[in-house]
């Protein structure tokens, strides 16, 4: 499994050795740089997953830097750091786009979950666009097709409905993760009310009826929350 390239520009150097070798016994691969055009000049050179930014950088801040960064690539995550705890700057680091926003000083524990967190929440949201795009599912030993409206086992094949079919595309982009049922039903029927709840748990029943030739395949009750399609 390739490392999470992370770009770390901290202008004390040694809080920022610190962190570079904090960070790669951690599992990461980090590069230092100093200042802010250092850290500019290495962005533009490389691939990184993650930027880690002090705000307060020599020759370019990193507010300025982030917003460059921002210029070339809009959804890498980026971290600051600063010493400063004023509301403004946190604004101020939200506004251009900044995933978090940690104060000095901080654990090295807490940075490494912070990054851990951004970079599941950031790598679920670009599996599901991906998956957005995907016109077939594996579901066990199912394929779905959901432009077609297809869901076939073999040499048998069901055509589902608009709805079935929509449900079915949600269950597969958080397959093995709860599906929230609020969310399901204002993105498939606009509304989250009694009986449009009633209706989804109807169509929940005939997706459980398709499916169940392939015992390895479930959609579980997750009790106040959602369904779960495990596969």
């Amino acid at each position: 499994m390739d490392k999470t390239n992370l770009l770390l520009v901290e202008d004390d150097p040694n809080l920022g050795d610190i962190l570079q070798e904090y960070l790669n016994l951690k599992g990461f691969s980090t590069q230092l740089c100093k200042d802010g055009e250092e850290g500019f000049d290495a962005f533009n050179k490389d691939h990184f997953d993650m930027c880690i930014l002090d705000v307060m950088l020599p020759i370019m801040d990193g507010f300025s830097l982030a917003k460059k960064i921002r210029a070339i690539n809009k959804d890498v995550p980026i971290i600051f750091l600063t010493a400063k705890a004023l509301k403004e700057d946190r604004l101020e680091g939200f506004k251009i786009g900044a995933d978090d926003y940690i104060t000095k000083p901080f654990s090295m524990e807490e940075l490494q979950l912070r990054i851990d967190a951004i970079m599941r929440r950031f790598n679920h949201q670009k599996q599901v666009q991906q998956d957005a795009n995907t016109d077939e599912y594996s579901i066990g030993q199912y394929i779905f097709n959901h432009v077609q409206q297809l869901l076939t086992l073999g040499e048998h094949t069901t055509k589902l409905t608009t709805k079935e079919s929509s449900l079915l595309k949600l269950l597969c982009q958080h397959k093995n993760e709860v599906l929230s049922r609020n969310y399901a039903l204002k993105t498939i029927w606009g509304e989250d009310t009694y009986f449009t709840g009633r209706s989804m748990d109807v169509f929940i029943t005939k997706l459980r009826k398709y499916l169940k030739q392939d015992e390895q395949v479930e959609i579980m009750n997750v009790h106040g929350k959602g369904y779960k399609l495990i596969a």
